[in-house]
């Protein structure tokens, strides 16, 4: 079996990657807490999220929460979360999850589905306040 090219496979960059979109996300948008994670969300104008697929990802995780496998895991599972939550975001917000300590435990004893489920009522928390 052969697998398409490198670059076709590829999923559109978005994420936040520049610490200057961190700053700017946590000083002028909105934060949402929950137990195991901390949701901050910045709507960008339209205009500068012209050219973006969706909403984008930046991710906490510090060493309070584990070592670099356990962090890496807890991204992971985030990053897959935020992808089944996309589309109930706006295409032009900037989104930064900040993990808390504990949510090690949650990664471990529920996977992905404890992850998904927290970031939904984030998500949900948030898109009840925006609507309001």
């Amino acid at each position: 079996m052969e697998l398409p090219p490198r670059a076709s496979r590829r999923r559109p960059k978005r994420r936040l990657s520049r610490s200057a979109d961190f700053e700017r996300v946590y000083r002028q948008g909105r934060s949402y807490g929950g137990r195991f994670f901390i949701l901050h969300l910045f709507p960008r104008t339209e205009e500068s999220a012209a050219p973006m697929e969706g909403p984008r990802l930046g991710l906490s995780v510090s060493r309070k929460c584990g070592g670099a496998v356990e962090r890496n895991r807890i991204k992971r599972l985030l990053r897959e979360a935020f992808e089944a939550q996309a589309s109930r975001l706006h295409v032009a917000d900037d989104v930064v999850v900040v993990a808390r300590p504990d949510a090690g435990e949650l990664a471990e004893r529920e996977g992905l589905e404890g992850v998904e489920r927290e970031l939904s009522d984030l998500v949900a928390q948030a898109a009840t306040e925006e609507g309001a």
